[in-house]
């Protein structure tokens, strides 16, 4: 066997590729520069994620929702919508700002208040009363950026910071472009107040956003439903603004509808009784508001009335931003708004235009606050309604005389309808005049009718508006600012509804006889009057149809009022007017007729020229 020889060759390759791979380690190896370097670097990362973490134990996170710090998805979708604002890490979390009648919760994303819950007051079904939740509200501000890009706060992560001011709690949420440089929300809830200060500012960010071009406010609210009836609930469910000059408006709560204001101070998401309001200290210059309608029909199923939006351009100076608001969340009670007279948030509450609103607002509400703070509140609406009954009682006795009057001179009405049943023109002739000599005016009975409006619309407005009657019991009715129920239909009547209120059928029978005692058989049927009996029978159908939805405290009052009313009459009729004497009053006026009026006289000329034109053809 041939013996095996040692490659020389074969040895140097080896030890020449050992002698590289030694070279190429020591070219790798770092310089101490490059450690140092890389060390500082990390202990960079390592205090940012401290910071990150203090700031996040330091402020009460609701223990429903996860933080992870680590979460790469939420980081990366955080620097793609802070963009300019450049990287903090970004979380997810709450925080809690809570004093004795209202909880807000304030989400780190957007900085918004993502919760509002009223801690003193719940809902129809006993579920405490949501102004924000789940979503139904949202409220950001878009920038445009130097380089023309839209960014809107709503996508934005904020760092939250909560401290003490006396006794009042301060949330700052900041987003930050870097440490002195950032954007700011700032709430500060004072103890036992609805009314909450709101600071909008910024600081270094001149560089970053174009101040040329405003800042707009975008706020939008879908308001939850609270009431056992939707539909009634909804129709009091609306935008309500007041203006630099102390000018009050809403926009419609019957449909769809949207404006552009100038110098608004506040704005109201009113909500029946409870309404979200956004205050500020200087006028916001333009505020494009819109309101859409939710509510096709009665259903309990529907969880939402309206949705509101309002647009609001904010001015950047000196580059930055600065705005001092008020955020309210709290009852449409005028008891608690008055007390923020600095910007007149009572002028929410809408009581009715001109006289109406003013006796509504300075007589009914304080009366009946009166009443109700010693007497049970059913009992409190009989005893205002018998009042105002006997006050309007000489109205009353005016109109029964009126009608007592029409009533002796009706068998002469009748004969002279007869006589002339052929001739409408020359009938309305001889009637004004019988009605002339008599000292009677057809008319009379409409005054006092007329001098009631200014009450009865006045009150129409009262409950629908009085938040001391919500949910508060009399009788039968469980809430007597919402319909009273003795049945549950299992079908629904169109305009009617799927249930039977008791109420509103008493209001329909008073009413009925209300009627029966002062048109059906005392007023004649003239040409061209509507039929007094018709109209009899349909105002009490309607009322039944009308109120089955409607606050059974309203049902209330008009029962009272009508049974009042009737008792009235009955002793004017019974002890004060004497059908006899009236008879004998209007005989010898008969002899001694008034003089014409200008208007009796021009009316009598133009009824005589129509007649003699008529005989000229």
């Amino acid at each position: 066997m041939e013996e095996k020889k040692i490659d020389i060759n074969s040895i140097i390759g080896f030890v020449l590729i050992f002698g590289i791979l030694i070279f190429m380690f020591y070219q790798n190896k770092p310089t101490p520069e490059q450690l140092e370097a890389e060390k500082a670097k990390q202990e960079q990362v390592e205090a940012e994620k401290a910071t990150t973490e203090s700031a996040i134990e330091a402020a009460p996170v609701d223990d429903s929702v996860a933080v992870n710090l680590q979460d790469s998805t939420a980081v990366a979708n955080y620097k793609g919508a802070i963009g300019a604002f450049g990287y903090t890490a970004a979380t997810e979390g709450t925080t809690t700002l809570e004093n004795e009648l209202v909880v807000l919760k304030v989400s780190n994303k957007g900085g918004q208040v993502v919760e509002a819950k009223m801690k003193n007051f719940v809902a129809y079904d006993s579920v405490p009363v949501y102004l924000v939740k789940d979503g139904n509200a949202a409220f950001g501000l878009d920038f445009t950026t130097t380089d023309n890009r839209t960014l809107n706060t709503k996508d934005l992560y904020f760092e939250p910071s909560l401290s003490k001011n006396g006794a009042n709690q301060v949330l700052s949420m900041k987003a930050k472009v870097a440490a002195n440089k950032f954007l700011e929300y700032r709430y500060e809830m004072k103890p036992d107040d609805y009314l909450v200060d709101f600071t909008l500012r910024s600081q270094g960010l001149e560089r970053i956003v174009n101040s040329s071009k405003p800042v707009k406010l975008e706020w939008k609210l879908k308001g939850i439903r609270h009431n056992k009836s939707v539909q009634y609930e909804n129709r009091y469910t609306e935008i309500m603004r007041n203006f630099d000059d102390g000018k009050v408006d809403y926009l419609s709560a019957g449909s769809d509808d949207e404006e552009t204001d100038e110098d608004v101070q506040w704005i109201s998401f009113k909500q029946h009784f409870f309404t979200s309001i956004l205050a500020t200290k200087k006028n916001f210059e333009i505020a494009e508001l819109s309101s859409k309608n939710l509510v096709e029909e009665e259903s309990k199923d529907v969880a939402f009335t309206k949705e509101f939006a309002a647009s609001i351009p904010l001015a950047m100076e000196g580059g930055e931003l600065s705005e001092n608001l008020n955020w309210y969340y709290g009852p449409a009670d005028v008891e608690v708004l008055k007390q923020y007279d600095e910007y007149g948030l009572d002028d929410t509450i809408y009581f009715g235009w001109g006289i109406f609103g003013w006796i509504n607002r300075y007589v009914f509400t304080p009366f009946y606050s009166l009443l109700s703070g010693f007497l049970p509140y059913g009992i409190a609406i009989i005893i205002m309604t018998i009042l105002v009954r006997l006050a309007m009682s000489p109205v009353t006795y005016k109109s029964y005389l009126s009608q007592a009057k029409m009533k002796v001179l009706k068998p002469e009405i009748t004969e002279l309808g007869e006589k002339y049943k052929d001739n409408a023109m020359k009938k309305q002739q001889e009637t004004m005049k019988l009605y002339n000599k008599a000292g009677v005016s057809p008319m009379s009975g409409c005054v006092p009718a007329l001098l009631q409006m200014p009450i009865f619309y006045a009150l129409f407005m009262f409950f629908p508006t009085s938040f001391a009657l919500r949910q508060k019991s009399f009788l039968w009715a469980d809430d007597l600012s919402s319909y009273d129920s003795i049945a549950q239909l299992p079908f629904e009547i169109p305009f009617y509804g799927d249930h039977v209120s008791l109420f509103p059928i008493l209001a329909s029978i008073a009413i009925f006889f209300y009627m029966t005692m002062t048109t059906g058989q005392n007023m004649p049927s003239q040409p061209g009057m509507p039929n007094m009996k018709f109209i009899m029978y349909l105002m009490p159908l309607m009322m039944l149809f009308f109120f089955n939805n409607y606050a059974s405290g309203l049902s209330l009052y008009y029962f009272i009022s009508n049974l009042i009313t009737i008792g009235i009459m009955l002793v004017i009729k019974k002890f004060i007017l004497d059908d006899a004497k009236i008879h004998a009053q209007i005989q010898e006026n008969k002899k001694k007729p008034k003089k014409e009026n200008k208007f009796q006289k021009k009316m009598r000329e133009m009824m005589e020229q129509a007649e003699a034109q008529k005989k000229a053809k």
